[in-house]
């Protein structure tokens, strides 16, 4: 499992253990999966996906940055 952590000026607004979470990066959307390597992707306008099997939830993003470390993802975002 992974840690996602969406952080907002109003604070943390997610926090969840998941299996896999889509992004829409700036150079094209990505998957991070457990033990993806450590990167840090700036986000376009568009929804984060996460969860975990078949079960996905989405946040609405206004852009923003992603950084991926020790399968923690720490998303940065205005929205």
């Amino acid at each position: 499992m992974m840690t996602l952590k969406i952080i907002t000026p109003l604070g943390c607004v997610v926090e969840a253990e998941v299996e896999k979470v889509f992004l829409p990066g700036g150079a094209g959307a990505f998957e991070v999966l457990k033990g993806h390597a450590p990167l840090v992707s700036t986000l376009l306008p568009g929804a984060v996906k996460y969860g975990t099997g078949d079960s996905l939830q989405e946040y609405p993003v206004s852009g923003g940055f992603v950084k991926v470390e020790n399968n923690v993802i720490v998303v940065c975002t205005e929205k």
